[in-house]
């Protein structure tokens, strides 16, 4: 990991980079470490403080450990911040606005009852992990399947506008058929049922009572398993697209500027045909 150059305080705060920022050094293996081991302790808390019998018996502990835990995240995230050469760049990229979310919880329950609850936020931290164990497999898998999501997003778009569409109709004429007695009583009441029957959840707290919304509802749940399948295709066709893109991208490797040799490894510096820096 490179260095950044410092203007103010760069002894400290290059020492500090080394530590906060780097997993290559042994105190910065330890210092990541201790904070997910922090992170798992402090939602582990709020799991067990939800727990009526633990809050009554232990109510000043877990008070007293999380407003520990969040001066803790607090103290971190700041320091981040005077250490980073670009703390903008920090502060807007994804895992500063996830640290800056692990700090708020508890500041909440200042204002907001059963704020602390959020807390379980700090559990998306733990993605660091791939980052401390150099788990790169994972970290691509990742990067395939994120790039899948966004080149499929508008598709699933189109699909889910299409979907609010056939329920808004089809639980319009629910309520036409059924009526207020078997529980229809309003078009968005009868618009959730239609979503709940297209999706197969099936929640039961309304049914149609009479023969015809009966037939209605059982052509409507074996459309629900055709149209369920549908966000499944378009998903699995975009990461086999965004896999073969990847393996092409792995393939090309760097190109040196210099004699433009390819086929270097994605982390070499220098060139392996003219040893210039890549």
């Amino acid at each position: 990991m490179s260095e950044p150059q410092f203007k103010h305080f760069p002894q400290l705060r290059q020492k500090l980079f080394v530590v906060v920022f780097g997993t290559e050094t042994r105190a910065g293996k330890l210092f990541d470490i201790i904070l997910l081991w922090a992170i798992v302790l402090s939602v582990l808390s709020v799991m067990l403080e939800s727990v009526k019998e633990f809050r009554e018996t232990y109510d000043t502990i877990f008070f007293v450990s999380e407003w520990l835990f969040t001066i803790l995240f607090t103290v971190e995230y700041l320091l981040r911040i005077f250490i980073t050469a670009q703390p903008k760049k920090y502060i807007f990229s994804f895992f500063g606005i996830v640290d800056l979310l692990a700090t708020l919880p508890t500041y909440l329950t200042l204002f907001m009852v059963g704020g602390s609850y959020l807390v379980v936020i700090r559990s998306l931290r733990l993605l660091r992990i791939f980052r401390i164990l150099k788990l790169g497999r994972y970290l691509r898998e990742a990067s395939v399947l994120s790039n899948a999501l966004a080149a499929s997003r508008y598709k699933i778009f189109v699909f889910l506008g299409a979907v609010f569409t056939l329920a808004m109709i089809m639980g319009t004429l629910m309520y036409m058929i059924e009526g207020g007695e078997s529980g229809f009583t309003s078009i968005p009441r009868s618009i959730y049922w239609a979503i709940v029957t297209i999706t197969t959840v099936g929640y039961g707290d309304i049914a149609p009572q009479t023969v015809l919304g009966q037939a209605f509802a059982s052509m409507l749940m074996l459309m629900g398993y055709a149209i369920i399948a549908v966000p499944t295709g378009i998903v699995t066709s975009e990461i086999a697209q965004a896999e073969k893109n990847q393996r092409k991208t792995e393939s090309s490797g760097k190109e040196c500027v210099a004699c433009g040799k390819k086929g270097h490894d994605h982390d070499a510096i220098f060139c392996k045909n003219c040893s210039a820096k890549l």
